[in-house]
């Protein structure tokens, strides 16, 4: 069973700027709630019992957010507001799920990876990027059933613009079915040319342990990080399997001013 999931919240958001230059990225509000909270709400949905953070040491946002008992008390005590107490209790709930590892500089997915080492118990665990929202359906728990058929990792995906592959990670495509198929190859953000297919990875990934004794020996690729992609492509050559599960939910991109503009106005429809 998959019950741990990894969240890296190290990234400055600067495409999110001024906003971010105040809030940070993962707690800016969608409809009333961060976008943080919609992914973990998926998240236990589909089994997951505890949360590894990646956060810079100089940035405690995200531990405050979950962890201001005192606030919360002093302010029902002195207003007793129903809805101030339902908010406290949906946020202490998560309390005893979340573990924080720390990562000063953002140097890439898989490098902050790499920092959960310790932490790690099972074979597979889950991870997801806090800027893609999955919406509608339910992206983890499809890639927890894909997973237990195949015994296999599992990224998350969905079909883009051709002319836009060089934003993504794009998946190589074998023996593709209805919802899902085989990944014979990966490559971050290629050329138009260079790309296998069109389908791209979107922010979540059942990936096996194994993997972090490729990221510790792994070099820096492009932007001189240590990419998540990277350490996949060895897996893959080496005979690991992966597949793509083509997600049944709608996407929402809330990485830049514009899409989270449009994220918001979604959801508040939904």
């Amino acid at each position: 069973m998959i019950k741990q999931a990894i969240i890296p919240l190290a990234g400055l958001g600067t495409r999110l700027l001024p906003l971010t230059s105040v809030i940070q990225k993962e707690l800016l509000p969608l409809n009333g709630k961060p976008n943080l909270e919609y992914i973990m709400e998926e998240c236990v949905e589909a089994g997951i019992k505890q949360f590894i953070f990646i956060v810079p040491k100089d940035r405690p946002t995200i531990k405050n957010y979950f962890f201001n008992d005192s606030f919360y008390t002093k302010l029902i005590k002195k207003k007793k507001d129903k809805k101030l107490k339902k908010i406290f209790q949906r946020i202490k709930k998560y309390q005893k799920m979340i573990k924080f590892v720390y990562q000063n500089k953002p140097n890439g997915t898989g490098a902050a990876v790499l920092k959960c080492k310790k932490y790690l118990k099972d074979k597979h665990f889950l991870m997801l990027l806090a800027d893609d929202l999955i919406v509608k359906k339910n992206c983890s728990k499809e890639m927890i059933s894909l997973h237990k058929k195949t015994k296999g990792s599992v990224i998350a995906t969905r079909k883009v613009e051709r002319r836009t592959v060089s934003r993504w990670g794009i998946l190589g495509v074998k023996n593709k079915k209805k919802h899902s198929f085989s990944i014979n190859s990966v490559i971050e953000k290629p050329k138009l040319k260079e790309a296998p297919s069109n389908y791209a990875i979107i922010g979540r990934y059942i990936l096996p342990k194994k993997i972090l004794s490729v990221l510790k020996n792994q070099k820096k690729g492009k932007g001189g990080e240590i990419h998540i992609t990277d350490a996949i492509k060895t897996l893959i050559e080496r005979g690991e399997k992966f597949y793509g599960n083509i997600f049944k939910g709608k996407y929402l991109d809330s990485g830049t001013l514009e899409s989270y503009v449009n994220s918001n106005l979604i959801i508040s429809k939904l």
